[in-house]
């Protein structure tokens, strides 16, 4: 049998934790309990009013960051928060494609912010009603480019087995990496940008959707895997942010996506828009400068960094939510970046 052409997207909803702080009380926060114990804190402060965040949300109340917390406990928040977050984002966009959790077929879910083995989607299975015989694919170690991976992962199980149903689930609780004994540059960068939420996509290839995905690759870096990540340390998982990233994405990002759109036999002047993981607002700027679109035209981006921060794998599909709202055109690549260090393209064409 002939694979079809391609997955469509049937439907995508987002889903973000109850616990919502502005960015003023972060601050108010930071200067407590940083200011007296990390002597560059009022050299890195600024960080947080440039950071092009006005409020997020995190997985626990305030005051479970303000505690000493080992393994065990962020563990035991991961599952329970990441669970709710999971069924919740994938509760909306099932109901939005018209289908119960007994006709999925595949359950791709990405998460690289907590470690939980059955993963989340086992965890999910009878809360969400899921078949038993519903095929589980877990993604990890992808980071902030798992929106665009897992989409693409996704359509491809798709156009594999025609007539099924692969729901995407990307869950990410990055506030439970705020550690009070890590006083590092990375950690106040982190501190100030980041933020917990989740996305749901389902995609099919005989149904109609809102966009079909034409296309996708992905480009990885030769001896860049200390540009970010994690590390393990007594805690739990700490952040790894170790280069100049904008500089590195001012650079770097242009060739690379001209190479993966070449492989499809387009330009840059074939895409009538981005829609872009933003890791932070000089991030943002400089994909603008990278890719020629003038200051000020990722819009959804900056608009989502504000609303929610950066919460890793979900936050460009919660571009994506915005953009096919305001109307796609006909061509949009999906692109976003992770540890590898990788960046992902998805080609989109609206229904």
């Amino acid at each position: 049998m002939t694979a079809p052409p391609h997955a469509n997207i049937l439907s995508l909803a987002t889903a973000t934790p109850a616990h919502s702080l502005t960015q003023e009380q972060v601050v108010d926060e930071a200067n407590r309990v940083f200011a007296a114990r990390f002597p560059k804190f009022a050299y890195m402060a600024p960080v947080f009013q440039n950071a092009g965040v006005l409020r997020r949300q995190f997985a626990m109340p305030l005051d479970w960051y303000l505690r000493p917390q080992g393994w065990p406990e962020r563990a035991a928040a991961y599952d329970a928060a990441a669970l709710d977050l999971f069924c919740e984002a994938a509760g909306r966009a099932l109901a939005d494609a018209g289908l119960g959790g007994d006709e999925v077929d595949v359950i791709v879910t990405v998460s690289t912010t907590g470690v939980s083995t059955p993963s989340l989607e086992a965890r999910a299975m009878a809360r969400m009603g899921f078949r038993p015989d519903a095929a589980r694919v877990p993604l990890f170690g992808v980071g902030c480019a798992g929106g665009a991976t897992g989409l693409a992962l996704a359509a491809r199980l798709a156009r594999a087995q025609p007539g099924a149903k692969v729901l995407l689930v990307c869950v990410e609780l990055c506030s439970l990496a705020f550690n009070l004994e890590a006083l590092g540059k990375a950690d106040i960068i982190s501190t100030a940008i980041f933020g917990d939420g989740a996305a749901a996509a389902v995609l099919a290839c005989e149904a109609d959707g809102f966009a079909a995905v034409t296309g996708m690759a992905e480009h990885t870096w030769p001896d860049t895997l200390d540009v970010m990540g994690w590390e393990v340390g007594a805690r739990g998982l700490e952040v790894v942010l170790t280069r100049d990233l904008p500089s590195f994405v001012r650079r770097e990002i242009r060739p690379a996506m001209e190479a993966m759109l070449a492989a499809q036999a387009l330009g840059l002047d074939d895409v009538g828009r981005f829609v872009c993981h933003p890791g932070g607002m000089k991030v943002i700027e400089a994909m603008e400068a990278a890719f020629d679109l003038g200051q000020g035209a990722l819009d959804h981006e900056r608009a989502v960094l504000a609303d929610h921060g950066n919460m890793s794998s979900p936050t460009v599909l919660f571009i994506l939510d915005r953009a096919r709202r305001a109307g796609l055109p006909r061509r949009s690549v999906l692109t976003a970046m992770g540890p590898g260090f990788t960046a992902s393209a998805v080609t989109l064409e609206a229904a």
